[in-house]
C-alpha cells in the first residue's frame, strides 16, 4: 500500500537586505481577466472573412456593364482561308462575307479580310453598315413591282408574290428574310454558285426597287 504523502507549505522569510521577487501570479484557464464582470463571457474572435463577404461583392464583379445587343441580325454567307505568296512564303489569312440586316428593310453585305476570324467578322460587318441599303416594303410586306438586277456574273430576279411567302434560294434568300420581306419569288437566272456575287446582285435589285 502507497503512503500518503502530506505537502507543507514552508513559509519563506526573507533575508534582510535581500530583494523580494513576488511569485507569478497563477490564473486558471476559464477565470474571468482583470476589469471583466464574472457573468460576462469572453468575446469570441473575429472569423476571417473571405473577399466575397467584403461590402458590394467580389471586386471581379465591379466595373462591369452589360453588353449592349446589336439592333442587326446577321448571316454568315462563307468563311474561306486565303494564301498571299510573298518573297519569304505564303501569308494565310481568312476572308468573311456577312449578311446583316434588321428584318425591317434595313439589308447590307459586307466582306472583310484579317489573320483572325474574329477580326475578319468585324472587318466584315463594318463593311455590311456601309454599304447597308433601305428598301420600301408594302403593307403585306413585299415588294411593289418586278425587279431584275446583274452583279458580276450573277443575274437576279424578283417578283412580289402575295400569300405566297419567300421563295428563294442561294444566298439570296437570307439578304431577302433579313431584309424582313415576306411574299416574293426570286430566280437566279445564271449557273453561278459564287454566293457573294448572288448576295450583292440582290442587294443590286433591291437598290432598283422605286417607292
Amino acid at each position: 500500500m502507497a503512503e500518503d504523502t502530506n505537502i507543507v507549505a514552508e513559509e519563506i522569510v526573507p533575508t534582510p537586505g535581500a530583494e523580494v521577487v513576488a511569485a507569478p501570479e497563477v490564473v486558471a484557464p476559464n477565470a474571468p481577466l482583470a476589469g471583466q464582470a464574472a457573468g460576462d463571457k469572453a468575446r469570441a474572435p473575429r472569423e476571417r472573412r473571405g473577399r466575397g463577404d467584403r461590402r458590394g461583392g467580389p471586386r471581379a464583379g465591379r466595373g462591369q456593364r452589360p453588353e449592349r445587343k446589336s439592333e442587326f441580325n446577321q448571316r454568315m454567307i462563307n468563311i474561306r482561308r486565303v494564301a498571299r505568296v510573298v518573297a519569304g512564303g505564303r501569308r494565310f489569312s481568312f476572308s468573311v462575307a456577312i449578311i446583316i440586316g434588321n428584318k425591317k428593310g434595313k439589308v447590307g453585305v459586307g466582306l472583310g479580310k484579317a489573320g483572325d476570324t474574329t477580326l475578319a467578322i468585324d472587318k466584315a460587318v463594318r463593311d455590311a453598315k456601309k454599304n447597308m441599303i433601305t428598301v420600301n416594303l408594302t403593307k403585306d410586306s413585299s415588294i411593289a413591282h418586278e425587279v431584275s438586277a446583274k452583279y458580276c456574273a450573277s443575274v437576279v430576279t424578283l417578283m412580289p408574290a402575295h400569300g405566297r411567302g419567300l421563295v428563294a434560294g442561294s444566298s439570296v434568300r437570307p439578304v431577302l428574310e433579313l431584309a424582313g420581306i415576306n411574299n416574293i419569288v426570286a430566280k437566279i437566272h445564271s449557273g453561278s454558285k459564287n454566293g457573294l456575287n448572288n448576295a450583292r446582285s440582290a442587294i443590286v435589285a433591291l437598290r432598283k426597287l422605286k417607292a
